[in-house]
């Protein structure tokens, strides 16, 4: 993105796009006036970097659930490597520079909820090796290895096999997303992850104090651990008026909390909610939100670490 004369990359944790796309409604290489975003909107609103969520929808779990990611990966494979003209594969420290410094889109694969795994870390690499880089061990159920935050109050968190998953995780590389998982698991990953873990799409409870946002001990210590709080885009997490001021208050809060601009950016959720904040209705008004956080009296430094630097220096230094 050109925002007051610099060049900021963009790069957004979470979009729930590929599910319109497996259910056979669009392409995302063609522009669409459904959906918030494909291809070509990416590039008009000077988008870089995407991580496209895979989400196992709750009837295929747990049994189906492999073979459903299967059909997401074998989707998102289809869409980037059919596509060449318009967006790369980012797979490592090298592939991320290189879309940055190129200003071409590039794709990242991550997974939300991790019930294909089983309690199997060989799944782990497995996924690895198929190009997943970010992965949440739950949704919002329990499974075998922790409670999601739909079991809050009162989730338990990890299990031991929940632990391993997470050793094997950053013993190869794999980035552990800490959204949705419950209140106790939050506590237990940060405990157990050796690296730190980011939140890919979760907003702050003190404004919005719904289970699946983050405490300010939460978001405090998430910080402190190294890690990165993506705001998001969706309206329950929001609250208050639900719109692009909103959303610039929950930055606000974030950064004022830890009194650091680098644990903060951004995880929209475009494609996982039925009714856009206002002011951000697709990918091609993320300006808007670089020109509300600038009135709202935020740097440009500051917006560029948000917009996509902060995340840029987290996964260079996770891939490395």
């Amino acid at each position: 993105m050109q925002f007051h004369g610099h060049y900021f990359p963009i790069i957004d944790t979470h979009a729930d796009s590929l599910g319109s796309v497996l259910r056979g409604e669009r392409h995302l290489s063609t522009r669409s006036d459904t959906g918030q975003l494909d291809f070509p909107r990416m590039a008009d609103g000077g988008h870089t970097v995407q991580f496209f969520s895979l989400w196992v929808e709750p009837e295929y779990k747990p049994e189906r659930a492999m073979s459903r990611l299967m059909q997401y990966l074998d989707i998102f494979w289809s869409e980037i490597g059919n596509h060449p003209e318009w967006i790369s594969p980012v797979l490592d420290k090298a592939s991320l520079a290189q879309v940055v410094t190129t200003g071409k889109l590039g794709a990242v694969v991550s997974v939300e909820g991790a019930e294909a795994v089983g309690t199997d870390p060989a799944m782990v690499r497995l996924l690895y090796r198929l190009g997943v880089r970010l992965m949440s061990l739950t949704w919002n159920q329990r499974n075998a290895l922790a409670d999601g935050a739909g079991e809050d109050p009162g989730g338990g968190g990890l299990s031991r096999d929940g632990r391993r998953v997470v050793q094997e995780m950053n013993r190869i590389g794999m980035t552990v997303d800490v959204s949705h998982l419950s209140h106790s698991g939050f506590w237990d990953m940060l405990e157990v992850s050796t690296v730190p873990v980011v939140a890919s799409h979760s907003n702050c409870g003190a404004l919005a104090p719904h289970r699946r946002n983050l405490s300010d001990a939460q978001i405090r210590a998430l910080a402190q651990a190294g890690g990165i709080q993506g705001i998001t885009f969706v309206r329950e997490f929001l609250q208050g008026n639900q719109d692009l001021e909103r959303v610039v208050d929950h930055i606000w809060h974030a950064v004022s909390l830890v009194g650091d601009d680098r644990h903060t950016g951004l995880g929209s959720d475009f494609d996982g909610v039925e009714t856009p904040v206002s002011g951000l209705e697709d990918v091609t008004r993320l300006v808007r939100l670089a020109e509300a956080m600038s009135a709202r009296g935020l740097s440009d430094e500051s917006i560029g670490r948000i917009l996509g630097y902060n995340y840029y220096d987290f996964f260079s230094q996770a891939w490395s």
